[in-house]
């Protein structure tokens, strides 16, 4: 049948019904999941619900994104059922009594996309058994390859004095076949879990670990009152992150730019680089791996 999800076997379907299963209290971390057939960004449609005022725990799904984005308005999108993309919606500014949270200090949220991208890669290692690393601070290499982005975006409370939440999207090519790769304005080839080589580009399990994954390491870095030290996080990522002790070429968001020695990420997840002139503490930019 035209237009049915079930034309491509090799690209089936999400269960909405077995992932919330799965995924959303009491069984699983999440309280709330929503997988949409299509939509324009999943980290739009997070964002718009936390605007409502919806609470910690939404998981939003789709199965296409017509209008998927990563960092400076870029494009992230792919063919229907070939990919996952999900954002999750985040209040790490409230404490959570009945889970012994004390409230998080803004100060910390920049490790939150760090978070989700060691969360990506213990997923995308045990399931489909790829060596996967990551490029500091959003996107997830195979190889020398781009396979996903995270994009982090805070939303202002509805007064000065509450903390915002944060969406955390994650963009994953799993069968994206060659002629179907996005371009990537930075040079940076896309490549995908099946054109790696996966031993399973099986959706459903994949998003099943990425968020359970997720949801432990947010527990674990919130009952550390948002420390990524004493919760293990920053041990972890340099333990995945390509980045450090690597030549590179830092795009800034002011238009300017930098090379040097990427020589760690410091206790606020900014990435440390040697310029030779000085040390220089970044929070943001697109990183550049040099040989």
């Amino acid at each position: 049948m035209p237009g049915s999800p079930y034309t491509d076997l090799d690209r089936p379907p999400l269960s909405a019904a077995r992932l919330s299963r799965a995924l959303t209290a009491p069984q699983g971390p999440w309280r709330r999941l929503d997988l949409r057939t299509e939509t324009g960004s999943t980290n739009a449609d997070a964002v718009a619900a936390a605007r409502a005022g919806e609470p910690e725990g939404l998981v939003v799904v789709a199965e296409r994104q017509t209008a998927g984005r990563g960092r400076r308005g870029r494009v992230w999108q792919s063919p229907a059922r070939a990919g996952i993309a999900t954002s999750v919606l985040l209040r790490p500014g409230e404490a959570v009594a009945d889970r012994g949270w004390p409230p998080a200090p803004p100060t910390g949220y920049g490790w939150l996309p760090l978070l989700a991208g060691v969360a990506l890669v213990e997923a995308v290692v045990r399931l489909a058994e790829l060596e996967a690393r990551l490029k500091w601070p959003n996107d997830l290499l195979v190889g020398d390859a781009k396979c996903a982005g995270i994009l982090a975006e805070a939303v202002p409370g509805p007064s000065p004095a509450q903390p915002p939440a944060i969406v955390l999207g994650v963009g994953l090519n799993v069968t994206l076949r060659e002629d179907e790769l996005p371009e990537n304005p930075t040079g940076l080839p896309a490549t995908s879990l099946q054109l790696a080589g996966a031993v399973a580009t099986d959706r459903d399990p994949l998003l099943r670990a990425l968020l359970r994954s997720l949801a432990d390491w947010y527990d674990r870095w919130r009952n550390a009152g948002g420390d990524a030290v004493a919760s293990g996080l920053r041990d972890a990522y340099l333990a995945s992150c390509a980045t450090v002790d690597r030549r590179v070429r830092v795009l800034l968001p002011d238009g300017g730019e930098l090379t040097g020695l990427a020589t760690g990420v410091d206790a606020d997840g900014q990435l440390v680089v040697d310029t030779g002139a000085g040390e220089r503490r970044l929070a943001a930019g697109d990183v550049l791996h040099l040989r």
